[in-house]
């Protein structure tokens, strides 16, 4: 395990290769379910550079609605399948003695696919960690305090790695700085997926 920061921690090669390409499967699966989207942001309409699904009771969506939690796709509308089993084991293994999960958000980075620093807190509670697990291409993540501008830290995170953070590190601001292509062979044309578990009731 790497301490990033308080609250914020790396476990490299948490997942093994062949886990790796069981959970790839998995979500192949799961996407015939519930296709992959492209959300957009609530006032300018723009749209994510990361497209993205869900799995769990509810998934995570932003749209003109502004963001929110729903059960159902927002395009098919049908609920979202269910989460893989070795995602539900990495939250049982990393998150301490917080309840089930109820949403996996399923992003997946192309080339040239960012996310800029935003806090999670579209939750009812905060009690639960986050926990996030790459799959595909190494990603530079950046994450910093509780206050927008505040020093950040960057660390690489490679296909298996698994990410947590809680506590006075809920809602801290991080991102996705830049996804370092060629850099694993897992994913078929490339890019990152990632996958992250939250509780979103108390």
């Amino acid at each position: 395990m790497l301490s990033v920061q308080p609250g914020v921690a790396v476990h490299p090669g948490y997942l093994t290769l062949d886990e790796q390409r069981a959970l790839v499967a998995e979500l192949r699966d799961a996407a015939k379910a519930a296709p992959f989207f492209t959300p957009t942001m609530p006032r300018t309409g723009k749209p994510f550079s990361v497209r993205m699904t869900n799995c769990g009771p509810l998934g995570w969506v932003s749209d003109a609605g502004g963001y929110r939690y729903q059960p159902l796709h927002p395009e098919t509308g049908a609920p979202w399948p269910p989460i893989p089993a070795l995602a539900l084991r990495a939250w049982r293994d990393l998150g301490g003695d917080a309840r089930e999960p109820q949403a996996c958000l399923v992003n997946y980075y192309a080339a040239g696919a960012r996310m800029g620093l935003h806090q999670d807190r579209d939750e009812e509670t905060f009690d639960a960690p986050v926990v996030s697990l790459s799959l595909g291409d190494t990603a530079v993540f950046r994450i910093g305090g509780i206050a927008r501008g505040g020093p950040t830290r960057s660390v690489k995170l490679a296909s298996g790695d698994a990410l947590v953070f809680g506590g006075e590190a809920r809602l801290a601001y991080h991102g996705i700085d830049r996804v370092l292509g060629g850099t694993s062979g897992l994913l078929e044309r490339g890019g990152r997926i990632n996958l992250t578990l939250r509780r979103v009731t108390p």
